[in-house]
């Protein structure tokens, strides 16, 4: 699922670069994300991570465009050292494992399309897939070694946001296909999420015996996200 989501978000961002007569653009930010609500009552800390999207204008003279986002969140995560096995105790692993969400949302912004300060407005649709994963690693140089998705669940979302954006840098003569303009990002959004089933720090358990317990917890999945980026327009 991972997989197919960011390939959707790389067919779109090329077809777009493709139409000479668009205004489009590329966004990479670094998001904190602040729970709210019960999400915030079961996981009670703040979250990092990262987000890109695309988006795409029919004309520079229409002050508005659609697009696709996609963002991964760690809203948790937990580290220790691990015999590498019963019978090798001498070596050992070591074992992260973090409490995730992955967003996908459909776009669309309010914004002017020219100036070195554009402000803008913007609606969000999509889903959350929130999953924890647990990772093995060698404690030398931090190879991977083993993985596994522990557990699961999706949620539907949607919200809105706004934000301001200041160029930091034009080309005198832009060329077609090649960045333009170069912008500055800041962007909060407030995102309403369906109740969702999800684990948190502390969920697992060993019981002992090869066999691990889950402590489940189901809440809706609110969240205020905060992003500070660059974004290409071409």
């Amino acid at each position: 699922m991972k997989k197919l989501f960011v390939y959707s978000f790389c067919l779109l961002a090329i077809g777009m670069i493709q139409k000479s007569n668009s205004q489009v653009n590329l966004g990479l930010d670094l998001m904190l994300g602040l729970p709210q609500g019960e999400f915030k009552d079961n996981v009670g800390s703040i979250g990092g991570g990262i987000t890109g999207q695309v988006s795409w204008s029919p004309s520079q003279r229409m002050p508005f465009s659609v697009g696709l986002n996609l963002g991964l969140l760690i809203y948790g995560s937990e580290s220790r050292r691990e015999p590498f096995s019963t019978t090798i105790p001498d070596v050992t692993v070591q074992v992260n494992r973090t409490n995730n969400l992955m967003n996908f949302h459909f776009l669309f912004r309010i914004i002017p399309q020219k100036g070195d300060v554009r402000p803008y407005l913007e609606g969000l649709f999509g889903g959350a897939y929130l999953f924890t994963q647990t990772k093995i690693e060698n404690t030398s140089g931090g190879e991977e070694i083993a993985s596994s998705v522990n557990f699961d669940d999706y949620a539907w979302n949607y919200g809105g946001g706004g934000g301001l954006m200041f160029c930091v840098h034009r080309e005198k003569e832009p060329e077609l296909g090649k960045i333009s303009e170069i912008f500055i990002d800041l962007n909060a959004r407030y995102l309403y999420g369906t109740r969702a089933d999800y684990l948190r720090e502390g969920s697992i358990k060993n019981l002992g015996g090869g066999k691990i317990g889950y402590d489940i917890v189901r809440s809706t999945t609110d969240l205020i996200t905060i992003h500070l980026g660059a974004v290409m327009f071409f």
